[in-house]
């Protein structure tokens, strides 16, 4: 099972100026493989806003990698511990919990991985994110009806959601409805032009009677995003 498999990026925060610039650094250090100064700036950020939800993020993504890379138990508990620790500053991050879903299904912990996603769709009834995480970890599973509901509790909560058209036009693609994968595809560019991949899968699916393999919805892997970048909050 490579459920949302591993592919690390980092967030820049927006929480301020003196914090942001020191994440900032984090990002570019990170990317230059200097994990531990890497480390040192994002605990910065953490120290100058302790409100900062992205930097605790950030450093659960660098131990997370770490860990992994040397299979260390250590550095692997405090991805987790600050995986939540994100979560505790921000309750609906989005990517701490994809990220603390990843890491709990790597280490043989489905279940909890389900229970974390389920208990924040519980506390968040009108939170679309939450539903879009959960039906992604079902489909990662096999059990697509269930991603397909929790798609479509989703939409009810907001039609006009581009992250939950483009995951449910991957999964009608994945499920041979091609028509209306490529309907959900165009809603989602209407509501957010700047999807390319999106805008591919569209041409695939228009110019092929046999589409081209699908790709990986937007957001699947776990990202340390940056500032500046495609794929940014």
């Amino acid at each position: 099972m490579t459920v949302l498999a591993l592919g690390v990026g980092l967030l820049a925060c927006g929480c301020g100026i003196s914090a942001s610039s020191s994440n900032a650094k984090g990002v570019q250090l990170f990317q230059q493989s200097q994990y531990q100064p890497a480390i040192e700036a994002f605990q910065t950020a953490a120290r100058r806003d302790p409100n900062n939800a992205d930097a605790c993020y950030n450093l659960g993504c660098v131990y997370h990698r770490l860990g992994s890379l040397s299979n260390n138990p250590a550095e692997l508990s405090q991805a987790e511990q600050y995986y939540n620790m994100a979560i505790d500053r921000n309750p609906n991050h989005v990517e701490a919990h994809r990220a603390l879903a990843v890491f709990l299904v790597e280490g043989g912990q489905k279940d909890r991985a389900f229970h974390l996603l389920e208990g924040w769709a519980t506390r968040q009834p009108d939170q679309p994110d939450a539903r879009i995480e959960l039906a992604r970890l079902y489909e990662e599973f096999g059990d697509t009806a269930a991603a397909n509901e929790r798609l479509l509790e989703a939409l009810s909560m907001d039609p006009q959601n581009p992250r939950t058209l483009t995951a449910l036009g991957h999964l009608r693609e994945k499920l041979g409805d091609y028509e209306q994968a490529y309907h959900n595809y165009s809603r989602s560019l209407t509501y957010d032009r700047f999807q390319t991949d999106v805008a591919g899968r569209m041409a695939a699916l228009q110019g092929a009677a046999t589409p081209a393999p699908a790709f990986t919805a937007p957001g699947s892997n776990t990202q340390v995003v940056r500032e500046g970048t495609a794929n940014l909050r």
